[in-house]
């Protein structure tokens, strides 16, 4: 039977990589998208994850789709890169709330359903930066850590209800926001990753569609890698 699966952040990279694969394994999945449009063949929903009302609609539209939604992938997110010195607060407080207050409200909104039906997935999508510290990015880096400490804090939580909670930990994942990226930096990426290659969207997708499945039913609270190696002992 299908399972009712909702991807934030799913009409582009990562997200839509995520949502197209669990698509395939024969689950009913709406994506939630900030802007542009939906993709062809998924279920769109125009969601803003910093608001809780977008949030809160979002899931009532998938619902009413799909039926309750079993599985959740926080994906959605944004980088604001700057240096501390340089970076106003609103820089740092605007990735935090997109990142990971935008977790909790995806995560908070699921459990609803979840929580009846005694069962359930939430899956967090955070960054090997977490663990592996970015210059630049400390405001991403502390908003995708933090997204580790609340997981596992819900891992406990939502475990006695046959609810998992993981988080996923992409490294250097080729798309169009590391394409950004000039040809010295992305060379200089590659020398640290023991795999000698940046992921592809299908690499985390594939991590994710395990910790969704039936075989994935005793693992909680974990962080899984998909890094090729490059926050190897973080």
């Amino acid at each position: 039977m299908a399972r009712s699966v909702l991807v934030t952040g799913g009409n582009r990279g990562i997200g839509l990589s995520i949502a197209r694969e669990l698509a395939a394994s024969g689950d009913a999945v709406a994506v939630t998208y900030r802007s542009g449009e939906p993709p062809e063949g998924l279920f769109g929903v125009k969601c803003d994850v910093t608001s809780s009302e977008e949030v809160d609609l979002a899931f009532s539209k998938a619902e009413a789709e799909h039926g309750p939604v079993e599985v959740v992938v926080a994906n959605a997110g944004i980088t604001r890169d700057t240096l501390l010195p340089l970076m106003k607060e609103e820089t740092f407080t605007d990735v935090i709330d997109a990142n990971l207050t935008g977790s909790y409200r995806v995560a908070k909104r699921a459990c609803r359903g979840m929580l009846r039906m005694r069962r359930g997935r939430i899956i967090l999508v955070s960054s090997v930066v977490a663990m592996l510290g970015s210059a630049g990015q400390s405001n991403y880096a502390a908003s995708k850590a933090g997204m580790i400490g609340f997981a596992r804090s819900l891992a406990r939580e939502l475990g006695s209800r046959g609810i998992t909670v993981n988080v996923v930990a992409p490294g250097f994942v080729a798309t169009d926001m590391t394409a950004a990226l000039d040809a010295g930096q992305q060379e200089a990426i590659l020398k640290n990753i023991p795999l000698g290659r940046a992921a592809t969207a299908a690499d985390v997708a594939r991590a994710v569609k395990f910790l969704a499945s039936d075989d994935a039913a005793y693992i909680t609270g974990a962080v899984v890698p998909v890094d090729g190696g490059l926050g190897m002992g973080h």
